[in-house]
């Protein structure tokens, strides 16, 4: 992959800089699509906030989020999503249900949620890290209020089956 000397036909990265010759498309570097350099301005710094979403894979990045693992506090939980963040898994930190220290802030259990697309990359990853054990079941999101009102009339029902039957047979 040469790089061009000067002149109008160059293409620049916009991750690193790196300037190529015109039939480049890819920067070998950073793997990002390169584009038109005009004149000889200088390549825009990329913030910290856009680096982060680069390394997110967007296959990893849907369906629901679910809890896969909870934190002691803001620290804990940050560095738990830069590890997985390492792995292109897209993360979301919550205050713990219940827990509420308004003077201090970072204080307090955090969860770390993931896409349930990214769920089993994030449980290796934790594994790995032994943050998580591996006889922890995995983790599954929230029971929907529907759902939990349809299982609990199922179990009425069928309560008030068996009480029915049981009487019938009493007498």
């Amino acid at each position: 992959m040469s790089r061009a000397q000067s002149g109008a036909d160059e293409l620049v990265c916009p991750g690193c800089g790196s300037r190529y010759e015109a039939h480049e498309r890819f920067c070998p570097a950073c793997a990002l699509p390169l584009v038109a350099q005009g004149g000889s301005e200088p390549v825009a710094e990329v913030s910290d906030r856009h680096r982060r979403a680069r390394k997110i894979k967007p296959q990893l990045a849907e369906g629901e989020l679910v809890r896969v693992a909870g934190a002691q506090n803001q620290a804990e939980a940050e560095f738990i999503q830069g590890m997985l963040l390492e792995e292109g898994v897209p993360s979301l930190l919550r205050r713990s249900a219940g827990f509420d220290v308004p003077d201090f802030l970072a204080a307090g259990p955090r969860d770390i949620l993931v896409p349930m697309a990214a769920v089993d990359t994030a449980r290796e990853v934790l594994l790995e890290a032994e943050l998580i054990s591996p006889e922890s079941r995995p983790a599954t999101s929230p029971a929907s209020p529907g759902r939990l009102l349809a299982w609990l009339v199922a179990a009425l029902v069928a309560g008030a089956l068996v009480v029915w039957l049981a009487s019938l047979l009493v007498h």
